[in-house]
């Protein structure tokens, strides 16, 4: 965080025309920075809850965007695992507290662990030591499987994880695509590459005259489920052709 904050400051310092950027623990350094330069956010949890727009439709701030995903987003995710590794009964959570959104994740991902009978566990961590310990106790559990939610955390050590995760043959989805790139075995979640394209059309509009706080905040219109039969028969799970018909893409 005092390298978010100190690239903050020069950033705001250089006094640029429009700000595009993401991540729960960023948005609030900018806004305190700033608030009259223009921010698009290619991807927020949920601006209103966390006090970044007073509507969707009309956020009234210096700040505008594209929502990553619906709060449901997360119990499809718990649900996909379970069609992924139906014999898993407890699902760890895994986090970074200092991320103001996983308030939400955690709330949702609870609520839908109940109708799927999956025990929701939430493990709270700073670094990839934490990971490890909790990896490590949760493989001396059976049916156990790991749920990532988006975190800038994560996804810098999305390697490790990845590599963690195999060696303790634990089945895990991730909140984000980059982990499939790394190996992991499925993804849900919004087409990131198409909110960042239509964030660049809001930049234009913006550099063009209009204001941040009159852009409504949009939700994400196009989803992707991926999934890697490598790492599922690594696991020795066995995939239904249902299941990977839902799939958008398929890693062999």
């Amino acid at each position: 965080m005092d390298r978010v904050w100190a690239e903050a400051a020069s950033l705001i310092a250089s006094n640029p025309d429009a700000i595009l950027a993401t991540g729960g623990r960023v948005i609030p350094v900018l806004v305190q920075l700033s608030r009259s330069i223009p921010i698009v956010i290619p991807g927020a949890s949920d601006p209103l809850g966390v006090g970044w727009a007073t509507s969707l439709a009309r956020p009234g701030r210096n700040i505008t965007g594209f929502t990553s995903f619906e709060v449901s987003i997360y119990g499809k995710t718990l649900a996909l695992l379970k069609q992924i590794a139906p014999a898993i009964t407890h699902v760890a959570f895994i986090y970074n507290p200092d991320n103001p959104n996983t308030v939400i994740y955690k709330r949702t991902i609870e609520d839908a662990a109940g109708p799927l009978a999956v025990e929701s566990i939430a493990v709270p961590i700073h670094g990839f030591a934490e990971i490890d310990r909790a990896v490590a106790a949760l493989a001396d559990r059976q049916n156990s499987g790991v749920l990532f939610p988006g975190d800038l955390t994560t996804i810098a050590l999305r390697d490790e994880i990845v590599a963690l995760i195999a060696r303790q043959r634990l089945p895990a989805i991730y909140s984000d695509p980059a982990f499939m790139r790394a190996g992991g075995l499925a993804f849900y979640g919004p087409d990131r590459i198409d909110l960042y394209r239509r964030s660049a059309g809001y930049v234009d509009r913006i550099l063009r005259g209009e204001k941040a706080g009159d852009l409504p905040f949009q939700q994400p219109t196009k989803y992707q489920f991926i999934i890697n039969i490598k790492a599922a028969k690594a696991l020795g799970l066995e995939l239904s052709p249902t299941l990977l018909a839902l799939a958008d893409e398929v890693i062999e």
